[in-house]
């Protein structure tokens, strides 16, 4: 989609209404720049009101490696065996994962095909905006946007803890008398926050490199386990079949919660979702993807069905090779995944695993920070938070929102703090993870199905006729998931402060904080993606005539410049009602 250009007197322009792009714009406004043409992607990005401040230096591979590197199959799994394990046992690893799947599987393609019509940074916060039913865009903004960023930022600090769980228990399988505090676990954990809010400080250029060796990395650990869990696992030494047998673990669920199997499985998800939530990362790296309409869907795509394959494989490894679930559970090692190993492996190959998962976590834990990041400054971009304006700067040095990162960093911690509430107060980290992520997925994909019709103008990228459809089941399980999600593990009078799900209370305080705050004050100066690129308006027959540019001045002499001297004004993409009409 090359630049448009005007060389003769008719000053014909393209207008928002012209090709597949969902956008804020009203349907006759052209972005415009006296100074700039703009390029395929720069379009794309100016139709939906916003003017390119990134490098575009991500590709479909290198967006694709730090999709893959922030879904961190190996880290997430060792990281959430406690609950895909622990409530169903083997059956909710095996057949319990593809019924997940499914659903996870329809909500990135859904999400994939508003990407392509919408390829910002925002992502699924602007989705929201442009698609709600008018009246309705800035507080479903609102409150899309503050569940990705609660998402967005608790990953990190729940990555690193796995990875400094991992790290302390082989020390302890070095040295059995050492046992881990709280405390260190916590300094280690925050030592590592630090590191990685040091690397996404870096430039693009710098950050697309070390997330595509992160991600080969973790590509290969995962692999290497895959083979490595069956071939070298010594059980048969400890008088125990080689392989559990299949009927035992395709049939068995395992009573880890005080509710109904069926129930027990459907909780046990929360290690499938968790895991499986990275693949919306493209989506906020699209303002520096090349050809990002196309190959940000692409990669949400990819990441989420070779993620869900290779993860699916690994559950497989796992359920066949555990001996014990209960000593798993409750071993002194503190990190479920380090007693599995211990149950069925070496001690030279325990340490080799742990110290491979360790490494791919370190590459999860810093792709989930530059994807956080990137939310931080869309939002900010649109002053969602107290001191936008500092978080929403682009470094001049390293073309980066370096305030995002360290701001990010600063929630990080202090969120990490509940690791001195015990294992079930910091879990929370995972849980919010999981059900702030999905329903703001989701919320986008809902109305698109239920409310917008005809109103969607899909992007290169679409799904068709079965668009619908795969939104449907997309929309149902996460309608299924997010009640079961804050489910406690057991009930009656066994339920009490220690083994509540502290859920309900981490994720639902801070969201219904903010929609206090949206009905007190923020109903009054949200307004939901704020567009900054200079842009004109479309006459009755499609001439260029003096308009207001969004960023406060005024276009008429622009407007006379352009009709004399044929500037270019960039065309653009999309149809969409003004926001004052939301």
């Amino acid at each position: 989609m090359p630049p448009s250009s005007s060389t003769s007197t008719s000053h014909k322009r393209r207008s928002v209404a012209d090709e597949p792009v969902t956008s804020v714009l009203p349907g006759g406004d052209v972005p415009y720049d006296p100074d700039h043409a703009f390029s395929a992607d720069e379009e794309v990005l100016a139709a939906l009101g916003y003017k390119s401040e990134f490098k575009r230096e991500f590709s479909l591979f290198t967006t694709f490696c730090v999709s893959f590197a922030v879904l961190g199959l190996l880290p997430s799994f060792a990281s959430t065996l406690f609950y895909g394990m622990g409530y169903a046992g083997t059956a909710g690893m095996t057949w319990g994962w593809i019924v997940a799947m499914i659903g996870i599987q329809c909500v990135a393609m859904s999400m994939a095909e508003l990407c392509s019509s919408m390829p910002t940074s925002g992502g699924l916060y602007y989705a929201s905006a442009v698609l709600a039913p008018p009246g309705w865009g800035p507080f479903a903004a609102w409150i899309t946007g503050w569940s990705n960023w609660l998402a967005q930022v608790t990953a990190a600090p729940s990555v690193n803890y796995g990875i400094s769980a991992m790290i302390l228990a082989a020390a302890s399988i070095q040295n059995p008398a050492y046992i881990p505090t709280d405390y260190q676990t916590f300094l280690l954990t925050v030592f590592i926050m630090i590191l990685h809010s040091i690397l996404s400080s870096l430039p693009t250029k710098k950050l697309a490199q070390i997330n595509s060796l992160g991600s080969t990395f973790n590509f290969i650990a995962l692999i290497i386990v895959i083979i490595l869990i069956p071939s070298g696992t010594d059980r048969p030494s400890r008088g125990l079949p080689r392989f559990t047998p299949s009927a035992e673990v395709w049939g068995t669920i395992y009573a880890g919660t005080s509710f109904p199997p069926a129930i027990s499985v459907l909780m046990s998800f929360i290690g499938v979702i968790w895991t499986m939530s990275g693949y919306d990362s493209p989506f906020h790296l699209a303002e520096e993807c090349s050809n990002a309409n196309i190959a940000s869907p692409r990669a949400i795509v990819l990441t989420s069905a070779v993620g869900g394959t290779f993860g699916w494989f690994l559950q497989l490894v796992v359920a066949y090779t555990v001996v014990d679930i209960g000593d798993t559970l409750d071993s002194d090692l503190g990190q479920p995944f380090a007693a599995y190993l211990m149950q069925c492996m070496p001690k030279s190959a325990v340490l080799a695993i742990l110290a491979l998962t360790v490494i791919a976590g370190f590459s999860m834990g810093q792709g989930c920070m530059i994807a956080a990041s990137r939310v931080t400054f869309a939002y900010a971009r649109d002053d969602c938070f107290p001191g936008s304006r500092w978080w929403r700067r682009v470094n001049g040095t390293t073309g980066t929102p370096v305030n995002a990162v360290w701001m990010n960093c600063g929630v990080g911690v202090l969120c990490l703090c509940l690791i001195f509430g015990g294992e079930l107060a910091v879990g929370a980290l995972f849980s919010i993870g999981a059900i702030a992520a999905f329903v703001a997925f989701t919320t986008p994909i809902f109305i698109r199905v239920f409310f917008v019709g005809n109103r969607f103008r899909p992007g290169p990228w679409h799904l068709g006729r079965f668009s619908i459809p795969i939104g449907v089941v997309a929309s149902a399980f996460v309608v299924l998931m997010v009640p079961i999600l804050c489910f406690p593990s057991v009930s009656g009078a066994d339920l009490n402060a220690q083994t509540m799900n502290w859920t309900v209370v981490v994720y639902g305080g801070p969201m219904l904080f903010v929609s206090i705050w949206w009905v007190v004050s923020a109903h009054k100066w949200f307004k939901g993606p704020k567009v900054n690129v200079a842009h004109l308006m479309l006459g009755p027959e499609g001439n260029v005539v003096p308009g207001e540019v969004i960023e406060g001045k005024r276009a008429d002499g622009v407007a006379e410049e352009a009709e004399g001297e044929g500037e270019d004004v960039g065309k653009t993409v999309g149809k969409r009602g003004s926001l004052d009409k939301m």
